[in-house]
């Protein structure tokens, strides 16, 4: 009750004007949840920016720096950047999309420096519906369909950040899943590659039958074993705390059994990884209605800006 009432009153707080918002001078796209990670924003960040791309829009991303420098100043990340000072996510959805990518641990500072240093059309910003000093043109809220929200209990006692209601506000609700119950999106592997040797490349049923060591360091590692095991792939589980920075002891299983790792978790282990591990690359397939959706609300937004907290 006391987080639920403060989280009541900061937003009031914003929505009233006594707490300084920020507005960008290119649209904002906030992709956020309201619950505890795991809803899967992040693949969902990846496909939409591919999508705007190939439309010819010059995009770019915000990211607080998760697993990173905890008072990360902003800065562009690059493909060869140590992804303990990035932070995982940032350095793996820069490789993923080739555009401009921003981390700061306040996510304003990052879009401030990628409107001055880029020639961005539009920021998306990877996680951030809370972050009201940012004004946003666009908010599209994920909820993982499987998972829900949870026991719809606010932290600590649940996963909620804030209420259910909070959900109606937002431009756009995408459900994540196989048994989404509207129209969304479904993650699907594209390839499992090998972390030394990256031009050696296995399909998931490859690993059929075939007993390996599954290694997640992310919100939901059940998830990803579930997904291994739905291949009829056998798991001996090693589920770590999310953005845990792996040293080579970790994945020292003293047999030869296969690692398959998350793409998240590789960029951290790619200078020392051995032959046996690999990492599985999934996309984010939207559906035909979201992606009609998501250009509607960009080429709105481009034309008439609106400051969404209030």
């Amino acid at each position: 009750m006391l987080f639920r009432c403060l989280v009541a009153i900061r937003r009031q707080c914003y929505r009233a004007g006594w707490l300084p918002s920020w507005r960008s001078p290119v649209p904002v796209l906030v992709v956020g949840n309201i619950t505890v990670g795991g809803a899967g924003k992040t693949p969902l960040v990846i496909a939409l920016v591919n999508s705007l791309v190939a439309r010819g829009l010059k995009v770019s991303i915000a990211m607080r720096s998760y697993g990173g420098a905890s008072n990360q100043q902003a800065r562009l990340v690059t493909a060869a950047d140590d992804p303990h000072l990035t932070g995982d996510e940032a350095l793996m959805v820069s490789r993923r999309t080739g555009v401009p990518v921003a981390v700061a641990s306040k996510r304003t500072r990052a879009v401030q420096l990628l409107t001055t240093e880029t020639d961005t059309q539009l920021v998306v910003c990877d996680d951030g519906m809370q972050h009201y000093a940012l004004q946003r043109d666009i908010e599209i809220a994920v909820v993982d369909a499987d998972y829900g929200l949870g026991n719809e209990f606010f932290l600590p006692a649940g996963p909620l950040r804030e209420s259910s209601s909070r959900l109606q506000t937002a431009d756009l609700i995408v459900y994540s899943g196989d048994n989404r119950p509207a129209p969304g999106y479904q993650l699907k592997v594209a390839r499992v590659v090998n972390v030394a040797e990256p031009g050696t490349v296995k399909c998931l049923a490859d690993f059929n039958a075939t007993t390996v060591h599954a290694v997640a360091a992310i919100a939901r590692p059940q998830k990803f074993f579930n997904t291994l095991r739905s291949h009829g792939i056998q798991l001996i589980e090693h589920a770590f705390p999310d953005h845990y920075r792996f040293e080579s002891g970790d994945l020292d299983f003293a047999d030869n059994l296969p690692v398959l790792m998350t793409e998240k978790d590789k960029v951290k282990c790619e200078s020392w990884a051995s032959q046996k591990v690999w990492y599985v690359e999934v996309s984010a397939i939207l559906d035909d209605v979201i992606v009609r959706q998501i250009n509607l609300l960009v080429d709105s937004a481009q034309c008439h800006s609106k400051v969404a907290v209030g």
